[in-house]
C-alpha cells in the first residue's frame, strides 16, 4: 500500500482522532489539501484486482481529518466487496471531502472542492473512477469533470447517464423481496409492517414502491420536513431514536452508517433487515447477534449494489434497459443465495457474502 499525505487541518480543540488501529490492506489511499478550497480531500483505493476501482465521492461533516479518513478506508473496503459480489470487472475505491465541524460550505466552496476532487483523482492515473455520493450530485460529477475523465454518473443533458438514485432503490428492492421469502415463503409485500429510517434519494423511493405494493409504513429521518411524505404515504413517523424499537417485519435502514450497534440489535422487533446503508454494521460481532436472535440481515454490500450496476454498465456499448433491469434484479438472487448459504453453512451472512465476494476476487488474481 501507498500512502501520500499532505498537511490536514487540526480541530479547533486541539484533540486528534485517533487513526485506524490496523492497517489497512488498500494499494493506495491519497491525503491532501485542496488548494482553492482548503478542504482534506482523501481518495481510497481498495482493490484493483477485478479492474480499474469504482466507488462515489462524499461530501460530509467531521470532528477530524482522520475521522474522514476512518470512513474513507471502510467504505472503500466495503466497494471492493459490493463490485466483486455484484459480479462487475471493477475494483474498490471512495473518496470523501472532509467538512470541518461547524463549517458550512457556500456554493462557491462547495465547487471549488470538486475541483479539487477533480485533481487529486486525476493524479492516481486512472486508478479509481468517481462517482456521486452522500452529498454531491450529477451536477456536481459535472464539476469534477472539468478535471478529469475519471468520473462518471454525469448529468444526462451533458451526455452522462445521471444519478444511479432509482437503480438503488431497485436493487435494495429486489434484496427485500428476496428476504421476505426466505423469512416468510412469500414474496408479497401487501399487509407487510416495514420500518424505513431515512427517507432521502433511495428511502423515499423505496418508501414510494413498498406504500404502491400495500406496505404498512413506518418512517423517520433525521429532517423533520420529511413529515410530508410520510403524511402523503399514510405512514405513521416516530422519532429517529425509537425507530429500531417499533415492532414490525422488517427494518430498513437507509441513513447512514454503523446504526446496527449491539444495544440496537437487543431493542430490535423485527424478523429481518435489509436496507440501503452502507457500512451498517457498528462492528463485525454484531453480525452474529442479528443471527443469534433469529434476526436475517442482508449484507449492505450486496444489496445496495444496484447504483453501482447502473453506473458501470448503463454507459457500456450493447447494454439496454432490459438487461440493465435484469442485472439489478438479479440482487435479488444474490441476496436468497446468501441467506441460504449462511443457513446450510452456519454462519453469519457477512461470512456467506465475504465467501462470494473473496471467490471472485481470487478467480481474478
Amino acid at each position: 500500500m501507498s500512502i501520500t499525505h499532505a498537511p490536514a487541518p487540526s480541530p479547533s480543540n486541539g484533540v486528534h482522532a485517533a487513526l485506524p488501529a490496523d492497517a489497512p490492506d488498500h494499494e493506495r489511499v491519497l491525503i491532501t489539501r485542496g488548494p482553492r478550497s482548503g478542504l482534506t480531500i482523501i481518495v481510497a483505493v481498495h482493490s484493483t484486482a477485478l479492474g480499474q476501482a469504482l466507488g462515489g465521492a462524499r461530501v460530509w461533516h467531521y470532528e477530524h481529518w482522520t475521522d474522514a479518513l476512518a470512513d474513507a478506508l471502510r467504505l472503500s473496503q466495503a466497494m471492493t466487496l459490493k463490485n466483486a459480489a455484484a459480479g462487475l470487472a471493477r475494483g474498490g475505491g471512495k473518496s470523501v471531502v472532509c467538512i470541518p465541524a461547524g463549517e458550512a460550505l457556500d456554493e462557491a466552496r462547495r465547487h471549488d472542492a470538486m475541483l479539487d476532487l477533480g485533481d487529486a483523482v486525476e493524479s492516481l492515473g486512472g486508478a479509481y473512477m468517481t462517482a456521486e455520493d452522500v452529498g454531491t450530485s450529477a451536477e456536481l460529477m459535472s464539476v469534477v469533470h472539468e478535471r478529469t475523465e475519471y468520473v462518471c454518473g454525469l448529468p444526462a443533458d451533458e451526455g452522462g447517464v445521471g444519478e444511479p438514485a432509482d437503480a438503488t432503490a431497485a436493487g435494495v428492492h429486489a434484496g427485500i423481496l428476496a428476504t421476505l421469502d426466505h423469512v416468510f415463503g412469500t414474496r408479497e409485500v401487501a399487509g407487510r409492517h416495514f420500518v424505513i429510517a431515512g427517507l432521502g434519494q433511495v428511502g423515499g423511493r423505496l418508501a414510494r414502491a413498498l406504500a404502491a405494493g400495500g406496505a404498512r409504513l413506518t418512517v423517520t429521518d433525521v429532517h423533520e420536513g420529511k413529515r410530508a411524505l410520510a403524511d402523503e404515504l399514510g405512514a405513521e413517523w416516530v422519532s429517529p431514536a425509537d425507530a429500531h424499537r417499533v415492532e414490525a417485519d422488517l427494518f430498513v435502514p437507509c441513513g447512514l452508517g454503523g446504526v446496527l450497534t449491539p444495544e440496537v440489535v437487543q431493542e430490535l422487533r423485527v424478523r429481518a433487515v435489509v436496507g440501503a446503508a452502507n457500512n451498517q454494521l457498528a462492528e463485525r460481532d454484531v453480525a452474529r447477534m442479528l443471527r443469534g436472535r433469529g434476526i436475517a440481515w442482508a449484507p449492505d454490500f450486496v444489496v445496495n449494489a444496484g447504483g453501482v450496476v447502473y453506473l458501470d454498465l448503463a454507459s457500456a456499448p450493447g447494454i439496454g434497459q432490459d438487461e440493465l433491469d435484469r442485472r439489478i434484479a438479479g440482487i435479488g438472487d444474490v441476496v436468497g443465495a446468501v441467506h441460504r448459504d449462511a443457513d446450510a453453512a452456519g454462519i453469519t451472512t457477512l461470512e456467506a457474502a465475504e465467501r462470494l465476494a473473496a471467490a471472485r476476487l481470487e478467480a481474478a488474481r
